[in-house]
């Protein structure tokens, strides 16, 4: 890395920190709270209007549902909550959901269930980033315009914040979090007070009428119903991330998340009733679509259920709507950060389980999971230009992971009670246990049907996509974990195995022309002492090699030049089959290879130069017998990399590490001491 990008991403990501450091990342529930409750704190600011989106397919009549609606979905809060109190305390090391399921109910169905929450995470961010820019349209329309641009620009922000670390993003996104809480419990407090003062609120869409989709009656009613509540529970999405991240808290780490999450559900549940009632108080009108809206401007894009509220809430204070509009977007945009902490955890786990590419498993230079951070990125980028960034279209593929997740893990709960009270505890903790094994399996059931409803509810509507993402994941994550087994298995030595050594070392250094990299690498040959040296060049140009062959004779190298025929002009395959038949006549020795390769500052100058290289080090791999060594020769170009490589070495020096340079000369005077004849061309 030149000192110029070293500088750039120091920058950006801050210095790096070493492993001692690790305990001063861990977060009190104060910086807790913002970054792991952020997501389920921001699905207040749609919750409510997923819930009338759909009942409005009836008409407002059909408004008078969204009270039963809210409070079964507060029920089903306050149930989930609990149930992951539990969870809290039983599996505190942060697997979460992966871990219960896991240990309870086996591997493959652990794996399911992180199959469902990667998958969730993914659309935790764009579903976030797509609601934020959407409220931010609203207060201003020219982000409409270029939503798409918008939102690709927050993820890569938010990136870019996580990288930084769990402890610094959690500092920056506590203001935000806390300022959003403010805002909706103040406009709550001060639209109390006007009604209580006789004020008359109402949105700027309560006189605007709704062109229903259709008459809903009998079970075509209770669908849209169910459908409805199946939105709102859009609501409990990111109660799980703190179960994932027990090991991020301060100690006594259990206690810590539990409190942390109880704080959760507590304020988000108020929130999603106060808004919830001022919705249908001041008589807010949304639809799916703008030409069901009857009075809407020509031109004029809806505007979201919690602007019109802040907008009918603190009427002529234009500043309060703009406080409101802003730290919703605000925190619908750090609600991304729920996923950016939860993702790359549990892709650390499972990579550490073999179920996930073993680059996800380590921690970049300020000791967060990099690798996942940036992968989630990727793919919460592809989805928002995907879908153009359309909260209504990706708010249909939601909600499916986390409630599979969900269901699973209080099952799983479920057998861990059952295991535990089958070792005979004491009284008082056999109360305890049954108590939560209550808790755990009324979270189940309950769970488990808004499972069913969401699955039947969403699955025409686009939630199809996710039930197919799922399996496919398992099952990618199962060959992966296939693949590394086959491979720990396959290197893993028999007790009694014993490495045999060659009976000889064939050495031969592939020469194109004779020039400064070819006289070192016949230099370096030399220096390891080989039984058998050779230079092997391919006869492509007759003319070529008798010039090669004269003046590899003109300065007497001591290393006999053997040529190989190419009636094709090939370079690659005579050398492969010289170097198989060697293997074939004597298996037991081994074959090295060394190859002259220069060494480049440029890019463009890699492709110019190296490609033969490249093309035979890629064929001799597969090979067996066959050893390959590259050596290297600096092109002058290559001084501009030559301060990166010193930086690289100073720290080797320091750690009393020996450099590339230093390794260079050691063979070079060993050379020079008395391996070579004198008077020997090197």
């Amino acid at each position: 890395m030149s000192p110029m990008t070293d500088s750039a991403k120091r920058l950006l990501v801050g210095r790096a920190l070493s492993n001692e450091q690790l305990g001063e990342t861990l977060l009190p529930k104060r910086i807790a709270l913002p970054v792991f409750a952020s997501d389920a704190l921001s699905s207040n600011a749609y919750a409510t209007q997923e819930i009338l989106l759909v009942l409005s397919l009836g008409g407002v009549a059909l408004y008078s549902w969204a009270p039963w609606v809210a409070l079964l979905v507060i029920f089903i809060y306050a149930v989930v909550v609990a149930s992951y109190r539990q969870n809290v305390h039983a599996y505190p090391s942060g697997g979460g959901d992966y871990e219960v399921v896991t240990t309870n109910l086996g591997a493959r169905a652990g794996v399911f269930v992180a199959s469902a929450l990667l998958v969730d995470y993914v659309l935790t961010v764009a579903v976030s980033i797509a609601s934020a820019v959407a409220n931010l349209a609203s207060a201003y329309p020219v982000i409409g315009d270029h939503k798409v641009e918008w939102a690709v620009g927050v993820i890569l922000v938010i990136t870019v914040m996580n990288l930084r670390g769990v402890r610094e993003s959690g500092a920056l996104f506590a203001i935000p979090t806390y300022g959003f809480v403010f805002g909706i419990f103040v406009m709550i407090g001060l639209a109390l007070y006007r009604i209580w003062t006789g004020d008359v609120l109402l949105a700027e869409s309560a006189g605007w009428q709704i062109t229903p989709e259709s008459s809903f009656a009998g079970l075509a009613l209770m669908f849209l119903v169910a459908r409805s509540f199946s939105s709102g529970t859009t609501a409990l999405t990111g109660i799980e991330a703190i179960a994932n991240g027990v090991p991020a808290f301060r100690k006594p780490k259990s206690k810590n998340a539990a409190t942390t999450l109880f704080m959760l559900g507590a304020i988000a549940m108020v929130m999603f009733a106060g808004i919830t009632w001022l919705a249908l108080y001041t008589q807010v009108h949304v639809t799916e679509q703008d030409k069901d809206l009857v009075g809407l401007p020509a031109g004029q894009a809806q505007k979201t259920v919690i602007a019109q509220i802040a907008s009918a809430v603190f009427g002529n204070f234009h500043l309060g709507f703009l406080y409101v509009s802003f730290a919703t977007a605000l925190i619908l945009a750090l609600a991304a950060n729920t996923a950016f902490n939860g993702f790359p955890v549990l892709g650390s786990i499972l990579a550490r389980d073999g179920y996930l590419p073993r680059q996800l498993h380590t921690r970049g230079d300020r000791l967060a999971f990099s690798n996942g951070i940036a992968v989630l990125a990727g793919l919460a980028i592809l989805l928002v230009v995907v879908y153009g960034a359309e909260v209504s279209s990706l708010i249909q593929l939601y909600i499916v992971g986390v409630f599979v997740s969900f269901t699973l893990s209080q099952l799983g709960m479920i057998r861990h009670w059952n295991r535990l009270l089958r070792e005979g505890p004491s009284p008082a903790d056999r109360r305890r246990m049954m108590r939560s094994r209550v808790v755990n399996a009324i979270g189940f059931v309950m769970t488990g049907s808004v499972l069913f409803i969401v699955l039947i509810t969403k699955f025409t509507k686009g939630a199809w996509i996710v039930c197919i993402a799922m399996p496919v994941l398992y099952l990618l994550m199962q060959a992966i974990h296939k693949h590394y087994e086959r491979v720990r298995i396959e290197l893993t030595p028999d007790d009694d195995e014993t490495t045999t050594l060659p009976s000889r070392v064939h050495a031969m250094v592939l020469v194109s022309k004779l020039h400064k990299p070819t006289l070192r690498a016949v230099a370096f040959a030399r220096a390891t002492r080989p039984d058998t040296l050779e230079a092997v060049t391919v006869n492509v140009d007759p003319a070529d090699t008798q010039t090669l062959i004269a003046e590899w004779e003109r300065r007497a190298i001591p290393v006999s030049l053997k040529v190989l025929d190419s009636p094709y002009r090939e370079i690659t395959r005579p050398i492969l089959d010289y170097v198989k038949g060697l293997h074939r006549t004597s298996p037991r020795d081994l074959v090295v290879v060394y190859i002259p390769e220069y060494v480049v500052g440029r890019w463009w100058e890699q492709i110019l130069h190296n490609q033969s290289a490249l093309r035979l080090k890629t064929r001799l791999l597969f090979t067996p017998g066959v050893m390959v060594s590259n050596v290297p020769w600096q092109l002058t170009s290559s001084q501009a990399a030559a301060g990166r490589i010193e930086s690289v070495g100073v720290g080797a020096v320091r750690r009393g590490e020996p450099t590339a340079s230093a390794q260079d000369a050691a063979v070079l005077a060993e050379y020079a001491d008395g391996q070579g004849t004198p008077g020997d061309t090197p």
